[in-house]
Order: C-alpha cells, then structure tokens, then sequence
C-alpha cells in the first residue's frame, strides 16, 4: 500500500513541484491550500507524514502544527519554508515538527527527509537539540559549541556549517552538498567560500587538540568524524 502524505502549500508553483515529484515516486498526495484546510485533513491522522509550509492564508503553519501535537496526533510532520533563520529552524523543531526544510530545496532532499521520517513510523522522535561527534558538541538551543569542555567561538555562518557536517557525521559531504545544505546554492558560484569557510572551521575545531575531526576526502570532499 502507497505512503499516504498531506501537502499543506499556499503557493500553486510549489504545491504543484512537490505533488507531482510524490506522486511519481508512487506516493498518494493530498493537498491543502491554506492552514485551516490543512488542519482539517491532518486530524483523521490517517497521514504517513505532512509536508508544511509556514506562512499559510486562514491559519499559520506553526498554529497548526500545534494544534496536531495538543490533539495527541503525531504524524511525522516536516515544514517547509522560506523563513530559514536559524531561529527559525529552532522554532519549528521545538514548536513540534520532526525536520525542517528551507526553500528554495532540492527535490531530492525533500524526498529522502520524507523517506526517513515516513520510515521512522508514526511515532515521532524526540526533537534532537544537541549533536556531537566525539569529544565535539552543539547545543542547538543555547547556540553554544564544545570540545573537550572548551567553549569555542562561531561565527553564524562557520555555525551553520558546523551544524550542517555534525548531523552528517562520519558521511562524506561534496561541496554540491555543502552549497546547498549551508549557502543556499543550488549552483556553483566559482568561488572559494567553502574553502575559506572550512580553513576556519578547522582552526577552531581541531587546534589544539590532539585528534582532527575535520578531514578532507581527496576527490570527493569532506567529513566529520572521529577515525581519520
């Protein structure tokens, strides 16, 4: 039996995007053009999982969200949005959703973060506030970085890049990767942000410690981890 989804999106062009994407990956899609139509189909609950956008006519997209979480219904819900601030991630994941997507977003992305929560069934995990690698941490909440015990020092960018290479920690992550995920990129501008960006990363993160996590992978680009 197909994986049933809700489509919450106010923007014809996107809705549209999305649905058919879903659909041809053999997904049945329900959509919903505003908050409160959206509300309405969620709470038979009968969803693998809501795709949901913030910024929604008749009714936010964190309203309802909150609305699902205090009737007890659970479907796994990723947002959607144009709004991508870190404070806004937060606030998305703390106000209940289980990830958070910022547009413009590769439609590969969007499918393989469906796949992952549809396939963590219906139960939702816990919101995941803090992320480590080794003796390295990130509380997302406070926006505070250690290793060893040592506070360390981030610029919001080298944060967001941080962030983004701890929660693909031990994978190898391309620069394709890194543009998207980090800068928003959905083209190579030809430039040496990465490099530059990562060149500070790893000073902050590995000098003075006797173990580099920051590896660069000859060829295919970088990874997180502890093994060298």
């Amino acid at each position: 039996m197909s994986a049933k989804i809700l489509l919450v999106e106010d923007d014809d062009t996107t809705a549209d995007f999305v649905s058919k994407g879903l659909t041809e990956e053999g997904y049945v899609v329900d959509r919903a053009a505003n908050g409160r139509d959206g509300l309405f189909h969620a709470t038979d609950g009968s969803y693998d999982c809501i795709v949901l956008d913030r910024m929604l006519p008749g009714m936010d997209g964190m309203a309802v969200l909150a609305a699902l979480r205090a009737s007890q219904i659970e479907t796994p819900v990723i947002i959607l949005s144009a709004l991508g601030s870190p404070e806004d991630r937060v606030k998305g994941l703390t106000g209940g959703s289980d990830d958070y997507l910022v547009k413009p977003f590769a439609f590969a992305e969007l499918l393989a973060r469906i796949k992952l929560l549809i396939r963590r069934g219906t139960s939702a995990p816990a919101v995941q506030t803090v992320l480590s690698c080794g003796d390295l941490s990130m509380d997302l909440l406070a926006r505070r970085v250690t290793r060893a015990g040592k506070t360390i020092e981030l610029q919001p960018r080298e944060f967001r890049l941080l962030e983004y290479m701890l929660r693909h920690a031990e994978q190898v992550v391309t620069r394709t990767m890194l543009l998207e995920g980090v800068w928003d990129y959905h083209f190579d501008p030809g430039t040496n942000v990465i490099d530059v960006h990562l060149s500070r990363l790893r000073k902050k993160v590995d000098e003075g410690f006797a173990s580099p996590l920051l590896h660069t992978v000859r060829g295919a680009g970088y990874r997180l981890g502890v093994e060298p």
